[in-house]
């Protein structure tokens, strides 16, 4: 396994190893790697010649007043964690050889970033397919593998694959949860044992949203159920959306169809979360 920091290297090893026909997977990560991470990269090492994770928390995704400065940071765990796993590439950049002093140029995906997580954490998106469109220019990946908790950021890093004509496969990958149902999530690490506790709330939530509406019950009376389940837990300190929503526009739905996306963003505490399930 070897650690790449300069992105200059770091592409033109990707160079080499497509002139040589070789197939190459990209688990991109912030760090403060957990379960859900590590099956993306187990995944991407079964399916390419050669694995590349990258492990840098990118300013440009956090909006004023979140948790850049606190976020988790763990980097030699995190090498520990992936070499036992048996991956080929570390890229580990820093900051200023990714956004060098005077850094202008931005990627908006219009429409699916304003919705849902993007309506209050305004410019979050435009930060994540920045980031991601210069991580695919640098490392060129046949496949790039993402978690389904967060189904609005794969969505969108899809759309932009195919606007803009990468020519990479987006694969979105199950939710990782613990045995009460939380996803995993590098910010569970924020809650105290209290909220940890009241967290189940969310799975419970979306479950019982599932089992409505597989007995028929209308999509605008489960989105109330739903909030109503989220409301009686007195940690839940915000909510910011709950509901039904259609899984490829992300539009709140009020009648039924075939396929729907159940998403939840709330506080418990301090801390922001967010799940999903996807309903067929």
């Amino acid at each position: 396994m070897e650690i790449i920091r300069i992105p200059s290297i770091m592409r033109e090893i990707a160079k080499d190893l497509i002139i040589k026909g070789k197939s190459i997977g990209f688990v991109p990560t912030m760090g403060a790697l957990h379960e859900g991470h590590l099956s993306l990269i187990k995944r991407a090492r079964d399916e390419n010649d050669y694995t590349v994770v990258s492990i840098f928390v990118n300013p440009t995704q956090f909006v004023q007043g979140e948790d850049y400065d606190r976020y988790p940071r763990d980097v030699e765990g995190d090498k520990e964690k992936i070499e036992k796993i048996g991956i080929d590439y570390i890229f580990l950049p820093d900051v200023t050889s990714l956004y060098p002093h005077g850094y202008s140029t931005y990627v908006t995906v219009e429409s699916l970033s304003d919705k849902l997580c993007g309506k209050f954490r305004p410019g979050h998106f435009r930060g994540v397919a920045t980031i991601l469109c210069k991580f695919f220019n640098i490392i060129k990946p046949t496949r790039a593998y993402f978690g389904q908790k967060d189904y609005q950021q794969a969505l969108i890093v899809k759309r932009m694959v195919e606007d803009l004509n990468f020519g990479i496969e987006i694969i979105i990958c199950p939710t990782i949860r613990e045995n009460d149902g939380l996803a995993i999530s590098s910010r569970n690490l924020y809650l105290s044992d209290e909220e940890r506790k009241a967290s189940i709330i969310i799975y419970q939530a979306l479950k019982k949203g599932e089992q409505l509406l597989k007995e028929g019950v209308n999509p605008s009376e489960v989105s109330l159920k739903m909030k109503e389940i989220l409301e009686n837990e007195p940690l839940v300190s915000e909510i910011q959306y709950t509901g039904v929503f259609d899984p490829f526009r992300l539009d709140e739905l009020r009648e039924k169809q075939d396929k729907y996306l159940l998403a939840i963003a709330v506080k418990i505490g301090d801390t922001r979360l967010i799940d999903n399930i996807i309903i067929e």
